[in-house]
């Protein structure tokens, strides 16, 4: 179940039979066909541990289930939307920009921790981006959301991508990611550029960037 961009900010799923479709609760613009739409009580985010830890955080993101037959838009506080198709590998995500995922994705929660350690944990502090990530992995596409609009950025080995964390969207592919630091003495006394902290990609696929570093 593809999505199809009606434009920059709205796009449209196919629902048949037999299929799902996950998206965030409010997200629903219009429909058209005998549509069904009910809460996901796991939240679609890896079972009952994970939306429980996700709810001690605070960064539970309500999901509908989508089922039935018509066609759905979608789209969310007028923030831009890109599609992201997935063909057997993995996209990481923050829950609060996924808007919609084909129930064909295997999904879960990641620990930024369990990624990098403690400067996992100091990376979701620092960012602002939370302490768990969304994984989708399989054959399906995702819809997410963006202030901007998003750029690709491939990452290959041997040269990883620096990215501010405010900016960052996502990334899919075997991607290693940690928090680095560039603290100099124009920092230490308030005169930097602001960029002292910044999140390096390294391995081998694509990290998605908005073009603000406004939260949404």
């Amino acid at each position: 179940m593809a999505f199809t961009r009606i434009n920059g900010k709205m796009v449209e799923a196919l629902v048949a039979p037999g299929q799902q479709l996950f998206s965030q609760r409010g997200a629903m613009l219009a429909y058209t066909g005998d549509v069904r739409f009910t809460p996901s009580i796991t939240g679609g985010q890896g079972g009952v541990m994970s939306m429980i830890g996700r709810r001690v955080a605070n960064e539970d993101t309500p999901l509908m289930t989508v089922e039935g037959e018509g066609r759905v838009m979608f789209g969310h506080g007028g923030h831009h939307v890109h599609v992201v198709d997935l063909t057997g590998d993995t996209l990481f995500v923050e829950s609060d920009r996924l808007l919609a995922f084909d129930g064909t994705l295997r999904q879960s929660t990641v620990f930024l921790g369990s990624q990098g350690g403690v400067m996992g944990m100091v990376r979701g502090q620092v960012s602002g981006q939370g302490l768990f990530t969304t994984r989708l992995e399989g054959h399906g596409s995702a819809a997410v959301l963006a202030h901007g609009g998003v750029l690709e950025l491939p990452i290959t080995p041997g040269q990883p991508v620096h990215v501010d964390p405010q900016a960052y969207v996502g990334h899919r592919g075997e991607v290693r990611n940690k928090l680095s630091t560039a603290i100099g003495w124009r920092e230490m006394i308030g005169r930097g550029s602001g960029e002292a902290f910044q999140l390096e990609l390294s391995g081998q696929g694509t990290v998605y960037v908005q073009a603000s570093e406004e939260k949404l």
